[in-house]
C-alpha cells in the first residue's frame, strides 16, 4: 500500500497547479487594479480581492481533494451528479435571485451559488461515462448519440430560461467537441452543421431583444455607439491603447475613468490588455495554451477512456471559455456574460474549475496505477 501511495505522490502534476496558480494570481492582481478607488488602497482592505483570495483556497483545497479518490469511481455515480446540477438549476428559478437582470443565482446564507458552473461539469463527467460505454471508438453514428443529445437540451432549456445565452454556447461547444473526440462520424458532423443552419433562423426568434441586439452589435457596433454598441467599443479601445508595452500597472485610464463595463468581471481581460499591452496580453494566452496542451496531454495519455474523455471534457470547459471571453472583449464575438476562467471575479466559476482540474491530475496520477 506503501508504493502504491507513493507512486500516486510522484506522479502529482505540479505543473499544472503550478499553471492554475499562475493564472489565478493574474486573476487577483488585475482585480484589485479593476476595483481600487484610491492609490492608497491596498489589497488587505480591498472586499472583493479578499474574496477572490478564498474562492482561490477554497478552489485549490477542492482540487487536491479531488485527487484522494479513485475517478473511475466517479463513472458509476455520473448521472447522479449530473442529475444534482440538474436539479440546482431547476431550482434557480424557484428560489434563485436576480443580478444584472438575470436570475441565475441561488442564495445559500454564506455565499451564492451559480448552478450554470456546476452543469459544466457534471454534463462532462455524464458525457464521459455514456461515450465510454457506447459502440467502437471512432464509428458513432447519430442514432448512437442521441441519448446525449438529450442530455446537452435539458440543461440548455434551463439555462436559456434564466437568461444566459454565453453559458448556453459553452456548453454546446464543449458537447461538440465531446462528440468529436469520442469517435462521430465525419459525414454525420456534417449533417449537424447543414440541420443547426437551417435552424439559425428559427432560434433568431426565440432570442429576447437583447440578446438580438447584441448579435447585431457585434456585426456592426457603430450602429448604436451610445447603446449596446458602447460596451465593445470601449473594450477595443481599452484593448488597442495598452498598444505593446500597456500603460502600466493601475494606470488603464479607460478602466479608471469607468468606460469598461464589468471590468471585474466579464471585461476583465480588456483592463489587463489595457494595462500590460501586448505582451502582457500574449503571456496571459501563452498560461493558457500551456494548461490547455497540458491537459490535452494528460487526456491522450489516459489509461482508460472514461478518464480520456473526463480529461479532455475539463480541458474543453477551460479552452471554450478563453476562446468566447478574449473573443467578445476584442470584438470578435458577440457579448456574453462569460468569464474568464481563474482571472474573472467569482467563486462558482473559480471553485468548480479547480476541482474539475483536480480531476485532471487525479487521471494523470492513476494511469501509473494497476
Amino acid at each position: 500500500m506503501r508504493q502504491f501511495d507513493r507512486r500516486l505522490a510522484y506522479h502529482f502534476d505540479w505543473l499544472l497547479v503550478a499553471l492554475t496558480l499562475a493564472v489565478a494570481s493574474v486573476g487577483i492582481v488585475t482585480i484589485y487594479s479593476a476595483t481600487v478607488t484610491s492609490e492608497k488602497g491596498s489589497f488587505a482592505t480591498n472586499p472583493l480581492v479578499i474574496r477572490q483570495a478564498l474562492y482561490d483556497g477554497i478552489g485549490l483545497a477542492g482540487m487536491v481533494a479531488a485527487v484522494f479518490f479513485d475517478y473511475r469511481r466517479l463513472e458509476r455515480y455520473a448521472y447522479l451528479i449530473f442529475a444534482f446540477a440538474l436539479v440546482m438549476l431547476v431550482l434557480v428559478p424557484v428560489m434563485g435571485s436576480v443580478g444584472g437582470g438575470a436570475r441565475r443565482w441561488i442564495n445559500l446564507g454564506v455565499v451564492s451559488v451559480q448552478p450554470s458552473e456546476m452543469i459544466k461539469v457534471g454534463l462532462v463527467v455524464a458525457l464521459a461515462r455514456y461515450f465510454h460505454r457506447a459502440r467502437g471508438t471512432g464509428d458513432l453514428r447519430l442514432r448512437d448519440v442521441a441519448p446525449a443529445f438529450v442530455m446537452l437540451a435539458i440543461p440548455a432549456a434551463l439555462i436559456l430560461a434564466q437568461p444566459d445565452l454565453g453559458t448556453v454556447g459553452v456548453v454546446t461547444a464543449v458537447f461538440f467537441s465531446i462528440l468529436f473526440f469520442a469517435g462521430l462520424r465525419l459525414r454525420s458532423f456534417l449533417l449537424l452543421a447543414i440541420v443547426g443552419g437551417a435552424a439559425v433562423p428559427l432560434l433568431w426568434g426565440h432570442l429576447k431583444p437583447y440578446q438580438q441586439q447584441r448579435v447585431l452589435t457585434f456585426l456592426s457596433p457603430e450602429m448604436d455607439p451610445l447603446g449596446a454598441g458602447y460596451h465593445v467599443i470601449q473594450s477595443k479601445i481599452a484593448i488597442g491603447s495598452g498598444m505593446f508595452w500597456g500603460k502600466g500597472y493601475l494606470h488603464g485610464t479607460q478602466n479608471k475613468l469607468n468606460f469598461l463595463p464589468e471590468q471585474h468581471t466579464d471585461f476583465i481581460f480588456s483592463v489587463f490588455a489595457e494595462e500590460w499591452g501586448y505582451i502582457g496580453a500574449l503571456v496571459l494566452i501563452v498560461l493558457y495554451a500551456a494548461l490547455v496542451l497540458r491537459g490535452l496531454q494528460i487526456s491522450y495519455r489516459a489509461k482508460d477512456r472514461f478518464g480520456s474523455l473526463l480529461a479532455f471534457g475539463i480541458v474543453a470547459i477551460i479552452f471554450w471559455q478563453v476562446v468566447i471571453n478574449v473573443g467578445m472583449t476584442s470584438g470578435v464575438l458577440p457579448v456574453v456574460g462569460i468569464p474568464l476562467p481563474f482571472v474573472s471575479y467569482g467563486g462558482s466559476s473559480i471553485t468548480s474549475m479547480m476541482i474539475a482540474l483536480g480531476l485532471v491530475i487525479n487521471v494523470n496520477m492513476r494511469r501509473f496505477t494497476f
